[in-house]
């Protein structure tokens, strides 16, 4: 393997420990050392990879976000399903996880929003891109079932989106508190199966 690919690889462990760390111990609470030891990477060189540990954080959020949006993309490009029934299956999915996981966790760019959303000021571009990303993403799939006819058309996709992110991230943090997957479950019956319906 090339130095550029060790490294590479190296960088994504980094990363991927960096989400789990980041979603069980939150921002402040995640020490370099932490990450470091599980990767099995020197302190020194931590710096070879990231400037800092905010820029860390902004490469986490990124990287969080990537499988959400091909997952999402993998469901819209299901042609045996209208783009609603699409929608459900991605949320019903990210339902079942959330029961898997015994409610713990939540969503990475909800819970960052709340820690460190208005006090790194990197974190909170990287946190804004990436939510809009999602956003924008759910708003190619509802402007779809807008288009088939099983949304409703006297909203944008972009307002029904926003929609239904605010309430998920909510639904997320009621989750976390009621240790049930009812609020999500709620969220998208009230919203997919009701107010977006024409």
């Amino acid at each position: 393997m090339t130095k550029t690919a060790t490294k590479q690889l190296t960088r994504e462990r980094l990363l991927n420990e960096g989400v789990a760390l980041l979603m069980e111990q939150g921002y402040h609470g995640t020490g370099l050392q932490d990450i470091l030891q599980r990767v099995g990477v020197p302190k020194g060189s931590f710096y070879n990879y990231f400037a800092s540990k905010e820029e860390f954080g902004a490469e986490v959020i990124r990287h969080y976000i990537e499988p959400f949006l091909l997952r999402l993309d993998g469901h819209l490009r299901d042609s045996s399903r209208n783009s609603a029934q699409s929608l459900q299956a991605y949320f019903r999915e990210l339902i079942e996880e959330a029961g898997r996981r015994r409610f713990k966790g939540g969503c990475l760019l909800g819970n960052l929003m709340g820690e460190i959303g208005d006090t790194s000021d990197t974190c909170r571009e990287a946190l804004g891109e990436a939510l809009h990303r999602h956003r924008d993403k759910l708003a190619q799939g509802i402007a779809r079932a807008q288009d088939e006819g099983v949304f409703r058309r006297d909203r944008s996709a972009e307002e029904l989106a926003d929609c239904l992110v605010d309430a998920w991230q909510g639904a997320l943090l009621r989750m976390k508190i009621e240790r049930s997957t009812r609020p999500l479950e709620e969220c998208c019956r009230n919203l997919l199966e009701g107010y977006f319906q024409p």
